[in-house]
């Protein structure tokens, strides 16, 4: 504390007046009927030198404020108490002056204790009943009270900080006169001004000011300053927003205005036309809390950020801590919610699925590279349904209907978008093909590695022989494709692309199941439903889990946007993440808010998965072969930019899923029913209901103004692989040409297709792939029909061989 010169004399002569009137005076003003008690005056003139003079004080609560991104847009508020300290510069010199008018005139004359204005309450307060009594606390007490009780670590120590008896009134004396010495006027001041209540949830005059009147302390009127100063004193009784302390809040303001005529501090003229102001309150109490965010639909995101503090051990070791630290420490947190985003997000998934709907549109957006969320959006209002008048429509699972109880729709505060309290996720489909693909190129697998796909697949994976899954009379499994239509000689790209189930069994099967289980972990997939953890939990669990390439285990779109946003970030996991600066009361930045990032997949593996995720959403690079069938084609002209993704759904269509992503965003959609995730509902993709307008029309609008990024192709080794040349068998017969291409390490296949060629029929007319293709890939022979036509061409760009168009897509 700055020390401040006194008269020596005058600090003398407080001390030796305090020591004197402390028994008699002090209790006098306190208690008329214990003043003339000799025991009090002894007492109080031997104790008073020895009380303690160093007043800890502990920091008042502070309103900690969220902000968007941009630093400036308004998220939510969070506060046990709404205070905000500021300087006493930027406090209107009208409320400074009021307050003094209100509390102490002799302010800036007395040395912490007013011994004129004890004197005063002593003899007063001999002549007056119990309404008519005085007090003799200077502002300088008034603030060693506050400041003891804010300090306190036990409720009785509270309550000995407010408690009406002389032993009280001493400690504030001479804690007064001390701080008197060390701190300037306008220091105490500033520091009274910003811990006093002033009633409605509002602490300190920055809040009361912003409640009241709707403006920062510095713009506050004559009027509105005397109003404040006025509350002070019984903020509860002159409240100016009930009807009972409105006319008694009118009197307390113009007496004040008055003593500042007294005090000088004004003209008459400028109080005359202060008191004839109509007396205007807003009575808008700041909004605390997630359920009362800027925009409501922002509270899912408000949510996510709540849980992500309360699971920070840097604010404290106890979630109780982390709470207050939350709520009363004045931090100021720029979150990382893009506007641009959330808004483009929130329209889409409205547009898409309305707040009563049973179906949830949800879509999470992070930034590949910093892990940042940049929006979460669901068709629901954030808040709590009033069981007195509740609003939400019935269950949708009939169990819970037929029990009388409501779904959690239109209105809830469960993280759907995010996971926890119950809220495992959902089934994503076929996006998960993504996991097997990583997989299969650390395993050395290229991209072009290609292989037949049949219509339905008999693997080597041991499940229930009941399940509808199995192969007929025995216990393996058996996947088929969308319509039980065969896959054909697939690629990575290809089958990406058309999503072709018998193509990924096959290859999860042969780079090892628990291989992409551990790649999906390594990409943020946390596997909370039980069933899952079982299966994800060992390695011999996971060897077994032949449907995972498939996606039946349960993930949240936040997940799911995060582990494609690895891929797009050439491999660098970062951990999501709600923040992009916290800046505490002492206006130093916490470090607790920068990216957690490491590298968890190789750059070529990333890039290259990439590549084939380019596949399904209608786009391209030099080195892609997609072929004909995209199972979400639209996505690259709607956004505009490169974009890769894939699309995903579960059997019956329970839920269906998108992602799709450039650079910049990564945007996951997952549509379901949370509340009976064995809907009847099928869950569609591109329709105007659909899954897939919310994911495309966010990414498109949160791209709107930014410079698309191509996606870097990967090199060839890791897309083309070894590359081996076909033999050339064109006229020869079947049976040799399969010999000499399966001698060549190729697997040979034969078409079920004739085609026209110069050969004679039922010769083979040629291959597909021709040329080269890589070692051990899929050559299909195809037959000549004869008829001295052109040799059939081989593959073609962007067509590989058995996905010419026309060919039915897989499941997506």
């Amino acid at each position: 504390m700055r020390k401040r010169d006194h008269n020596v004399l005058t600090n003398a002569a407080s001390l030796l007046i305090c020591g004197l009137l402390a028994g008699v005076v002090v209790a006098a003003a306190a208690f008329p009927a214990v003043a003339m008690s000799g025991l009090a005056a002894k007492a109080g003139a031997e104790t008073f030198g020895a009380l303690p003079t160093e007043l800890t004080v502990a920091r008042a609560p502070q309103i900690s404020y969220l902000l968007a991104s941009d630093g400036k847009t308004p998220l939510a508020t969070m506060y046990d108490e709404n205070r905000r300290d500021v300087k006493l510069a930027d406090v209107s010199p009208h409320m400074q002056k009021a307050i003094i008018a209100a509390e102490d005139h002799d302010f800036y004359k007395h040395n912490g204790v007013d011994i004129n204005g004890v004197a005063r309450a002593f003899v007063n307060n001999q002549n007056e009943g119990a309404n008519g009594r005085q007090g003799a606390s200077t502002l300088t007490m008034q603030y060693v009270r506050l400041a003891i009780a804010y300090s306190a670590t036990h409720p009785a120590d509270v309550v000995a900080a407010t408690e009406d008896t002389s032993a009280r009134k001493l400690r504030e004396m001479r804690y007064a006169l001390q701080i008197d010495k060390e701190l300037s006027k306008d220091e105490i001041l500033e520091r009274y001004l910003n811990i006093a209540s002033f009633g409605n949830g509002a602490y300190g005059i920055y809040a009361a000011s912003q409640v009241y009147f709707g403006k920062p302390p510095s713009k506050l009127k004559i009027e509105e300053a005397a109003l404040l100063a006025g509350m002070v004193k019984a903020p509860t009784t002159n409240d100016p927003t009930t009807k009972s302390g409105y006319p008694l809040a009118l009197d307390r303001r113009n007496y004040v205005i008055q003593n500042m005529v007294d005090i000088k501090a004004i003209t008459q003229q400028e109080a005359d036309a202060a008191k004839a102001t109509k007396l205007v309150v807003k009575d808008k109490r700041t909004p605390n809390g997630c359920v009362a965010t800027n925009v409501n639909s922002w509270g899912f995101f408000c949510d996510y950020f709540y849980r992500w503090w309360m699971q920070q051990e840097t604010f404290g070791s106890t979630s109780y801590d982390r709470e207050r630290r939350l709520k009363s420490g004045g931090y100021t947190v720029v979150t990382s919610i893009d506007v641009q985003a959330q808004k483009g997000a929130d329209r889409a998934v409205r547009k898409a699925k309305s707040v009563n709907s049973k179906e949830a549109a949800m879509v999470a957006v992070v930034e590949p590279g910093t892990g940042r969320v940049r929006a979460l959006a669901v068709n629901r209002n954030f808040k709590l349904d009033d069981p007195k008048h509740p609003t939400n429509k019935p269950h949708s699972d009939p169990k819970q209907r037929n029990k009388g109880k409501l779904g959690n729709y239109p209105n809830t505060v469960n993280p759907l978008l995010t996971g926890g309290d119950g809220i495992t996720g959902y089934q994503a489909g076929s996006t998960f093909k993504m996991f097997t693909i990583v997989a299969a190129l650390e395993k050395g697998v290229p991209l072009s590695y290609s292989m037949n796909a049949p219509q339905q697949f008999k693997s080597e994976y041991i499940i229930d022989s009941g399940s509808p899954a199995a192969c007929p009379g025995t216990h393996f499994y058996c996947p088929t494709n969308s319509g039980k239509k065969a896959g054909g000689v697939q690629n990575m790209w290809s089958a990406f692309s058309a999503s072709i189930n018998t193509y990924f069994v096959p290859l999860q099967q042969q780079v090892g199941a628990e291989n992409v289980v551990d790649v999906a972990k390594r990409l943020g997939i946390q596997f909370r439903q039980s069933e899952d953890a079982k299966f994800a939990g060992t390695k011999d669990a996971a060897h077994q889990w032949g449907a995972f390439t498939l996606g039946v285990s349960q993930t949240t779109p936040l997940e799911l946007a995060n582990a494609y946003a690895t891929l797009a970030a050439d491999g660098k996991y970062c951990e999501p993440i709600p923040v992009q600066k916290i800046t505490g009361p002492d206006g130093k930045n916490l470090d607790i808010a920068n990216p957690r990032c490491e590298k968890r997949i190789s750059t070529e593996v990333a890039r290259a998965a990439v590549d084939a995720a380019r596949c399904p959403v209608g786009d391209n690079s030099a080195t892609t072969k997609c072929g004909g069938s995209r199972t979400a084609a639209n996505v690259r002209g709607i956004v505009g930019k490169p974009v890769a993704g894939k699309s995903g759904t579960t059997d019956s269509e329970k839920t269906a899923a998108l992602v799709a992503m450039t650079k910049q965003y990564a945007v996951a959609g997952i549509m379901a029913d949370p509340d009976w995730p064995q809907t009847n509902v099928k869950m569609g993709h591109n329709v105007k209901n659909g899954i897939n307008p919310p994911v495309y029309e966010t990414l498109r609008d949160a791209m709107k103004g930014k410079k698309g990024i191509n996606f870097e192709p990967p090199g060839k080794k890791i897309s083309e692989g070894d590359q081996r040349s076909i033999p050339d068998v064109k006229c020869q017969s079947v049976d040799t040409a399969r010999s000499r291409i399966k001698g060549a390490g190729f697997e040979a296949i034969v078409s079920d297709t004739k085609v026209a060629s110069s050969c004679p029929p039922g010769t083979a007319a040629g291959t597909s792939p021709d040329g080269r293709t890589i070692k051990g890939g899929v050559v299909t022979i195809q037959i000549s029909s004869g008829g001295g036509g052109a040799t059939p061409p081989g593959n073609q760009p962007g067509n590989p061989p058995g996905n010419q168009p026309g060919r039915p897509p897989g499941r997506n």
